[in-house]
């Protein structure tokens, strides 16, 4: 059989269903797109005026009405744009997915022409969107410059069918007229649709109006009040991001920050830049200085609104800025960016990668500019957001290091509600000295108080003291300016040769006991060495290289996670009295009840001194007192 070679089908009334009922998530949506094509058939008329003085037809100034028709339940959005003569109105409506502004786009490529007027239309069905709310839509219009009041009406149910006949029109452009189902009345109401426009449309050049209803003192009498009716602007037409930043006042960014974020509270930066090149945006970002109370919460909308060509989006776009600074508020303003067919999602493209590559960028760089001129506000915005700040540094390896010279942190040489950074910290380092020491808790004096600093309070090793409980799992592993930032409670510490030196031959004197206690506690350590990080401290527990802290053990455990048990390392001090004593019992060979009691309470010491439970609490103050009772009889004789 030969190969034939045949058209897909539609099923139109199908096709239109679907279109209607799956293609937006929200209803409203119906009115930004409406308003966009209004704004569009404006833009188009007001381009061809410059050549065409007929199009404009004694302008009085371009406008878009919305009226309202409450008995006879009907919603109109009118333009005096460039309109549609009988054709074009069959063309346009009567072709789903067919766009004008496609094709005008289309017709102005073909004359070379290199400023085209901004227009948002690019799918030809936001229209059609009307029938999610309307169960028959009317559509009048006439060509501007025809020359006559002959117009057209278009009119259809949204089954696939549609009827055109000639009409007289008395001004030019296009009235579009939704008879509104029975459940769908609201959209009827003042209130709701002051609320979409101000949602959607606030920023749309031309002046959207509303014939509303007020209240006021009556000019005859002025002891009464009268009910008038006259025209309010709905829409602010105050893009302020399309503005130059010399023409913007401090106050009108304050303004439109509490606009964007419904913070009471003023920026603590403003970042206006325009991107110009391949990929063109605009953008208004803000700095927050006041942390919201829900940013740790899964909830939280992240991004800044997106707009196309003043046109509202969505109002928190997470494509375009990484969660670690989710804080940021303000708006993206693109003039081709691609979107899906309904307008609410952004394509995966090249193109928004672009553009949070460049917000990022843009950010980060205006905090540390912050950090190195304005430390004192700076300050005031990390103890704000220094948490969210650090996920960075675990999200984004590209910019880590860019991100972790960002951080402050206290130190043991700094004093409480003090800050140091890691290029001060690495500025200061000693000379052979190789990693960047930290510690991990809750309570800077318990810290402080610590048995794993002993020996670099000694040797004057400065160690950060983070509070913060995501600190370990984020900054573990971290490297900065080539040295890595290793846990104080981790691994094997040797601050200096000579140390090393000494406890290797150390090693052989001890041997006994090493032995004796790890086969006592085989069955919670993993093994038991001399320490490099003691000196006042007979012993302390530690992990290894890798493993969880114990701060955030603990903290994973309250949060119900089910960790896998992970046995630490027993270190203890040669140089300890206690453990001298012990070593002479093994030496002796005294290995008795009595040290497998000691050894179990040192194991017990150990747990405490890292902040967790012994394992026997009970047993621990029994064996405590006794000892404590014969120590006293025995200093009685």
């Amino acid at each position: 059989m030969a190969i034939e070679t045949l058209e897909f089908r539609a099923e139109v009334k199908q096709l239109l269903d679907l279109m209607i009922h799956s293609l937006y998530s929200h209803k409203e949506i119906f009115l930004r797109e409406l308003i966009s094509n209004a704004s569009d058939a404006i833009d188009r008329a007001r381009y061809e005026s410059l050549t065409d003085k007929d199009i404009a037809e004694d302008q009085n100034g371009w406008k878009i009405r919305i009226s309202v028709d409450k008995s006879a339940g009907r919603l109109m959005v009118s333009d005096n744009g460039i309109g549609m003569t009988r054709d074009e109105v069959v063309k346009a409506l009567g072709t789903i997915a067919h766009s004008g502004t496609k094709e005008f786009f289309e017709a102005l490529r073909n004359k070379d022409i290199k400023v085209n007027p901004e227009l948002i239309g690019q799918f030809g069905v936001g229209f059609y969107s009307s029938f999610m709310v309307a169960d028959r839509v009317t559509v009048l219009s006439r060509r501007a410059g025809s020359g006559s009041k002959n117009g057209v009406k278009w009119e259809s149910r949204g089954d696939g069918l549609f009827t055109v006949e000639d009409i007289e029109k008395k001004g030019k452009g296009t009235d579009v007229i939704l008879h509104l189902k029975d459940d769908e009345k609201k959209y009827l109401d003042e209130w709701e649709i002051k609320s979409i426009v101000k949602k959607y449309s606030d920023f749309i050049e031309h002046p959207i109006v509303m014939e509303v209803e007020r209240e006021k003192q009556s000019e005859l009498d002025k002891t009464k009040k009268v009910n008038i009716r006259e025209d309010e602007t709905l829409n602010s037409q105050k893009a302020l991001w399309l503005k130059d930043r010399s023409e913007i006042s401090e106050e009108e960014y304050n303004e439109f920050y509490r606009h964007v974020s419904h913070d009471l509270a003023g920026p603590a930066r403003v970042i206006h830049y325009r991107a110009e090149g391949t990929n063109e945006f605009t953008a208004l970002l803000y700095i927050p200085s006041r942390k919201p109370f829900d940013i740790f919460y899964k909830e939280f909308r992240i991004g800044p609104a997106l707009y196309v060509k003043r046109v509202q989006i969505m109002d928190h776009c997470e494509e375009l800025i990484p969660p670690y600074l989710r804080f940021i508020k303000g708006v993206v303003d693109s003039s081709d960016l691609p979107l899906n067919v309904s307008r609410e999602i952004l394509q995966n493209n090249r193109q928004v990668e672009v553009i949070r590559k460049s917000l990022t960028k843009k950010v980060l760089d205006t905090l540390g500019e912050m950090k190195k001129n304005e430390f004192d506000k700076y300050l005031g915005f990390y103890r704000e957001f220094g948490k969210v700040l650090k996920e960075g540094v675990h999200l984004d390896y590209a910019r880590r290091e860019q991100i972790a010279d960002l951080l402050l942190f206290e130190s043991t040489k700094t004093e409480e509600g003090k800050y140091r950074t890691l290029q001060a910290y690495v500025d200061d380092m000693k000379d052979g000295q190789e990693d960047i020491y930290y510690i991990t808790g809750t309570s800077r004096s318990d810290l402080l108080r610590s048995p794993y600093l002993e020996a670099f309070k000694a040797k004057g090793y400065e160690v950060f003291l983070m509070l913060d409980e995501i600190d370990d799992f984020i900054l573990g592993g971290l490297e900065f300016k080539g040295k890595k930032l290793k846990s104080a409670v981790k691994g094997d510490i040797s601050l200096d040769k000579s140390e090393k030196e000494d406890r290797e031959k150390s090693k052989d004197r001890y041997k006994k006991l090493v032995v004796f206690m790890k086969e006592r506690l085989k069955d919670e350590v993993k093994d038991v060495r001399l320490s490099g990080r003691l000196m006042d401290s007979p012993c302390c527990l530690v992990s290894e290289e890798g493993d969880p802290d114990p701060n955030m053990e603990r903290l994973l455990k309250a949060m119900g996670q089910d960790l896998p048990a992970v046995k630490r390392i027993l270190e203890i001090n040669p140089v300890h009295p206690l453990i001298e004593a012990m070593n002479k019992f093994v030496e002796r060979d005294v290995k008795g009840a009595a040290l497998e009691e000691y050894v179990d309470i040192l194991y017990d010491q150990a747990l405490l001194l890292e902040g967790s439970k012994p394992k026997d609490p009970v047993a621990l103050t029994k064996a405590v007192s006794r000892l404590i009772v014969e120590d006293l009889e025995h200093s009685a004789k």
